[in-house]
């Protein structure tokens, strides 16, 4: 982690001495898990239709700092949150009590009882996951858990680096050797079971599987864990750029940064609808394509079509579903030539890709909404960006982009300057020195 200076030594301080004061301990006994959030440079909107996705852990996250307790209790507490999250892990987690602890804080009518009641069930999520996998809890955590401020409900997975964030520490306070795998397999548990999501496993296979200095690719068709889970190691590769050679310090490393741009906006996905309907609406369009061709007996997903099939039969689909089908059969082309490019260290040409990405989600996915349009718009003209796209779903949140390392301050401020003549009252509830964030590339989620 030392390479990309995340978490700097004052953040770990700050973490182990809270940590120390809650347990009566010394701070050296203190570990903390480092759990990463992610973007998807390419791959969007195509991972809940079985297409190839791209991924990159960042250096901003979810840091949870935690000794084992002296016996089963859990003692948690939070730097975004009030209150404080206490149960046994003796205690059995089922799946309606995450609802029924949210409809408790409602009934109260007190904003910190809801507070308190949501944000603990992350943790509590990662012990159902654990008991439901039939592993042995027995030690409990007394942990202080905090997240890269401002950076919650922006599209980069935060809620999957909370719950992969709570099972590395469950997993070492205990003693449990558990691999990405079935850690990717537990927190799709937690969201999708325990809290009632309905996500796919990309954002916690790319925190739990992402290396520093490449691109994690992931055949999301074969993501599947009915069967096998181990099929989940066969269909992830990590494509590293020709100069980096596994070193941290490589030429290709430094001629980048990330930039993140935020839009002001922080509508939660699961109160969107647009999410679920184009989804919906990818299903149907693979339905019709699946029976012009013969294949109707096949699941409706878009990857079960073949793109021959696709362009001999796309004239059958209505306007409307016509456009989801483009999306997601480009894309999936992009993420391939992106894969080359960023192998042979051509940060043009994937940039353009970025880019084109990006303008498909506003033309044939219409995920985006203005502010975004217009974020994604002025990060085009910033000086030094290579490409841009929304992060996320696009409904919401920010925009990311690939940028000259030496013009990335340059492409922040005007940035700044922008977004602000188009959205004023969006751009004012955002610090103006959080608008732009400039991010490296990380490692995945670990105990240190």
């Amino acid at each position: 982690m030392g390479a990309m200076c995340w978490p700097s030594e004052s953040e770990l301080n700050v973490i182990r001495t809270k940590v120390a004061e809650m347990s009566g301990r010394d701070s050296k006994e203190v570990r903390i898990v480092v759990s990463p959030y992610r973007i998807c440079p390419l791959g969007a909107h195509i991972d809940h239709q079985g297409g190839i996705v791209s991924a990159m852990t960042i250096n901003k996250g979810i840091l949870l700092g935690f000794v084992p307790s002296d016996d089963s209790q859990v003692l948690i507490q939070s730097g975004q949150f009030k209150g404080e999250v206490r149960f046994s892990v003796d205690e059995e987690q089922l799946p309606g009590n995450a609802a029924k602890l949210n409809d408790l804080g409602r009934a109260k009518g007190s904003s910190n009882s809801q507070e308190e009641c949501s944000w603990g069930n992350y943790a509590r999520g990662a012990l159902y996951a654990l008991q439901k996998r039939g592993n042995c809890i027995k030690q409990g955590i007394i942990g202080f858990i905090c997240g890269a401020e401002g950076l919650d409900s922006s599209g980069l997975s935060s809620s999957a680096a909370v719950g992969v964030a709570y099972l590395l520490a469950f997993e070492n306070a205990n003693k449990l050797i558990v691999s990405p795998t079935e850690n990717i397999e537990y927190d799709r548990l937690i969201e999708n079971e325990y809290l009632g999501l309905k996500n796919g496993i990309l954002d916690q296979s790319a925190i739990l599987l992402s290396s520093y200095g490449c691109l994690t690719c992931m055949n999301c068709k074969k993501l599947s864990f009915e069967s096998d889970l181990h099929v989940q190691t066969k269909e992830h590769r990590l494509i590293r750029c020709v100069e980096s050679n596994g070193n941290h310090n490589n030429e290709t490393m430094k001629q980048f940064k990330i930039l993140l741009a935020f839009s002001g906006l922080k509508q939660a996905l699961i109160s969107n609808p647009g999410y679920n309907s184009r989804v919906a609406e990818c299903r149907e369009a693979a339905k019709v394509l699946l029976q012009a061709s013969g294949n109707e007996g096949l699941e409706p997903l878009l990857s079960n079509v073949e793109p021959e099939a696709y362009e001999e039969h796309k004239c059958k689909l209505d306007p409307n579903l016509a456009r989801r089908a483009e999306h997601y059969f480009s894309e999936n082309k992009r993420v391939l030539k992106g894969l080359e490019a960023w192998a042979s260290g051509n940060m043009e040409d994937f940039g353009k890709l970025i880019s084109a990405s990006g303008l498909s989600s506003i033309r044939n996915y219409e995920s985006g909404c203005e502010p975004l349009i217009q974020l994604y718009e002025i990060l085009l003209k910033a000086p030094g960006v290579h490409g841009t796209r929304f992060s996320g779903a696009g409904f919401r949140g920010c925009c990311i982009a690939f940028v000259d390392a030496e013009r990335a301050l340059d492409a922040a401020s005007f940035v700044r300057e922008e977004y602000p003549k188009l959205q004023p009252e969006l751009a004012s509830q955002i610090d103006e020195d959080k608008m732009v964030l400039i991010c490296d590339a990380a490692d995945c989620a670990c105990v240190i």
